[in-house]
Order: C-alpha cells, then sequence, then structure tokens
C-alpha cells in the first residue's frame, strides 16, 4: 500500500514521462507536490524505488524508469496459513499458537525501510498467544521491506505492537513520521534534542528527526511468520 504523497508522486512522474519522454527534476516534483524540500522527494523516491514501483536508470540525469503502477489489492489473509511460527520480543523464545489464544486486529501495513505508510484501517484479525501481549491495546502490522533483518524481522512478517506514546532507547518502535505523513518500523535512539531512527541492516541509513518530527504509535512485543 503507498502513501497518499507516494501514489501522488508516482502519478506524476508517469504523467510527465508520458507526454515529454523524460521524468521531472526533483525541484518540479517538490513543486508538484507542495514539499518544503527536495528531502522529502528523495525519501519518496527511495520509497518508490525500494517497493518496485520505479527504477533509476545509471549514468543518466532524470533519469526515472515506471515499472509498475499501483492496484487495489489487499494483502492476503494470513490467517488459515499453517507452519505459523512465533517470537516473543519480550523472552527472545519462540511460542507456539495456545487453546485461549487472542486475536488482535491487523491495521495494514508497516515499511522495515523507508517509510511507506501510517497505519490504516482495521483489515482482519490475527490470532496470536496470549503469553506474547500483556495488559492494554494491541494491533498487528504487515512488514514491507528488509532494514530490519538483522533484528530477525523480514520482508511479509507480521509483528505485534502494543500500543504506546512512549519507548525507550533501543526499543523498536512504530515511529510516524509528521511530515511525511508516513509510518516506519525502526529502532529509537534518542540523542540529545534529536531522534534517530536506526535500520538494522547496513544499508539503510540512520535518519535523524527533530523532537517534534516523530510520534511513537507502538511498541514491538512480538512477531508471527508463515511458511
Amino acid at each position: 500500500m503507498l502513501t497518499q504523497k507516494q501514489k501522488d508522486l508516482l502519478m506524476f512522474i508517469h504523467q510527465r514521462i508520458s507526454e515529454k519522454g523524460v521524468s521531472p527534476s526533483f525541484e518540479e516534483m517538490k513543486e508538484a507536490l507542495n514539499l518544503k524540500s527536495k528531502s522529502g522527494i528523495h525519501r519518496l523516491v527511495t520509497a518508490l524505488e525500494e517497493r518496485g514501483f520505479i527504477k533509476r536508470l545509471a549514468h543518466r540525469a532524470r533519469a526515472l524508469e515506471i515499472v509498475k503502477l499501483p492496484d487495489a489489492v489487499l494483502p492476503d489473509d494470513i490467517q488459515g496459513k499453517t507452519g505459523v511460527i512465533a517470537a516473543d520480543f519480550g523472552s527472545s523464545r519462540p511460542v507456539r499458537d495456545a487453546p485461549d489464544a487472542a486475536g488482535i486486529p491487523v491495521m495494514g501495513r508497516i515499511a522495515a525501510g523507508v517509510p511507506i505508510s501510517a497505519i490504516q484501517e482495521k483489515t482482519h484479525t490475527v490470532v496470536v498467544p496470549p503469553e506474547m501481549i500483556s495488559s492494554g491495546e494491541h494491533f498487528a502490522l504487515q512488514v514491507k521491506g528488509d532494514s530490519m533483518i538483522e533484528a530477525g524481522i523480514l520482508d511479509n512478517d507480521t509483528v505485534i505492537i502494543h500500543k504506546t506514546s512512549s519507548a525507550n532507547n533501543g526499543d523498536i518502535v512504530v515511529a510516524y513520521i509528521v511530515e511525511e505523513e508516513e509510518a516506519t518500523l525502526k529502532k529509537l535512539r534518542r540523542k540529545g534534542a534529536s531522534i534517530a531512527l536506526e535500520a538494522a541492516n547496513p544499508a539503510y541509513e540512520t535518519r535523524i528527526y527533530g523532537p517534534d518530527q516523530v510520534v511513537v504509535q507502538g511498541r514491538l512485543v512480538g512477531l508471527l511468520r508463515s511458511y
């Protein structure tokens, strides 16, 4: 699922290439989306590239190629699949489905890479072992991307999130980035007045934000994987 800004940018690039045979400049993209800086465009372009919607052509200026356009297909319902493994991030041990397992809502997709989307409306529910959750509200998100692979979080995993606005240094959190109106799954580090969102993959850079630019929406407490 793309955010509205990502979709708007993709369609703008597609339209410009169709009309003029060349992709727009970053300045033109910035003006088209009414963004304040080109850094936001860089993040959106990278997100579209990593999601497989566009491709950068090497050694050519302003060279972007549209690979595909978005569709309205929702992710497959993961309920009913066999071979589900659950990982409890509070105890670092695998857990198995229990007779009194709890159902929690799946709220769409979350990026483990560059941000792709804010939390969406409930799509379905998923059953989790009761020992994976504690008191309070919980929700689940389907992971897209590979930036957290060294933390054991893979593309298409389902992460279990404890809804909270607070987190400690080193916690893996759902972080909402205000300017981009997007959310991502990252390790949180506070450095003075700044907030660092760290990947668990050396291919991705740490992103630094001001204290008012990031809102914690939840903390990772568990993970489900189908095979």
